[in-house]
């Protein structure tokens, strides 16, 4: 099959460029505050957002200030920016801006994380109440930055998983040994060898009051994951509809909605958090999205061994 060598091609790339980085023939840049990288092995959504909210909401309820790094993917604009949690998703993406909606921390996007840490660093010497870590969102592959610690989430399907371009897998499964940390659903306790996970569990929680009858939708790279959690909630949509992963919606597409609602009888709109940030509220309504949460078992002693580990405790 002509996936064979194309897969094995991009497997022999992605060790090659490791062991460049594994061997520091390759320059990596440092920050002067610690780094806390959240990422993952594959494309699209295993949940690095609402960890790194789970985590922020954790180092909220400490007192410990930190800020976000981001590429700011799928964002119009290029360059190193800070997050303003009133504008729009065009302009930082919808991942950053729902971080620093949810969170108030700083966040920063660009395209080199080095450059985006640098004006973090800039902005905290300058505050009040300075960040005294990164949190550097899906950074697990981006080696040009130095990490203190980094987590990984491991999603069902890695195990199972290709390699690009055939399959969703960016890095083989032995790459986990570069983590400090392996965050899996808590369903495979005892299947994983590696000594340092941490497991998890996956929560939608609802916002009252909500639509009885809606038209799910979602731009995900995964939507069957949120069409589960609707179901493990109770939630049974009239209708469903996915577009693609970090969608821009158009007039267009909320045309659709809005007819999709009409021909099913739907009494208003679900959607994911980071579909939420991309409208206001004259577009659909009732439009209302519930939150994931990630609940980390023993999540204080996880949490605390990390920032001992990076020098923050």
């Amino acid at each position: 099959m002509i996936s064979d060598p194309l897969t094995w091609l991009f497997g022999q790339i992605v060790r090659a460029r490791n062991a460049i980085y594994d061997t520091e023939r390759a320059t990596i840049y440092r920050l002067r505050l610690p780094v806390v990288s959240v990422g993952n092995l594959s494309v699209g959504g295993s949940g690095k957002t609402p960890f790194v909210q789970t985590l922020g909401r954790w180092l909220n309820a400490q007192n410990i200030p930190f800020d976000i790094i981001s590429r700011g993917y799928g964002r119009k604009s290029r360059g190193v920016l800070r997050v303003d949690p009133a504008g729009p998703a065009d302009l930082y993406g919808d991942e950053p801006l729902l971080l620093a909606r949810s969170l108030k921390a700083p966040v920063f996007v660009g395209e080199k994380r080095y450059d985006a840490g640098l004006a973090a660093e800039e902005f905290a010497s300058k505050s009040p109440r300075p960040a005294r870590l990164h949190l550097l969102d899906d950074g697990f592959q981006h080696r040009r930055l130095h990490r203190d610690f980094d987590i990984v989430l491991l999603a069902h399907s890695d195990l199972q998983g290709s390699l690009l371009p055939f399959g969703r897998l960016r890095e083989p499964l032995s790459s986990l040994g570069r983590a400090h940390a392996v965050v899996a659903p808590a369903d495979l306790a005892g299947l994983l060898t590696n000594p340092n996970i941490w497991y998890m569990r996956r929560r939608l929680v609802l916002p009252a009051p909500a639509p009885t009858r809606p038209v799910a939708f979602c731009g995900l790279a995964r939507p069957r994951q949120f069409w589960q959690s609707l179901a493990d909630i109770g939630i049974s949509p009239v209708r469903t509809f996915s577009f693609g992963d970090h969608h821009r919606y158009s007039a267009k597409d909320i045309a659709l909605l809005q007819g999709l609602a009409k021909q099913h009888g739907a009494n208003g709109f679900l959607t994911t958090e980071k579909d939420l940030v991309k409208f206001d509220s004259s577009q659909l309504s009732p439009l209302v999205a519930p939150a994931l949460m990630i609940e980390v078992e023993d999540a204080g002693t996880r949490f605390n061994s990390m920032l001992t580990a990076v020098g923050v405790r």
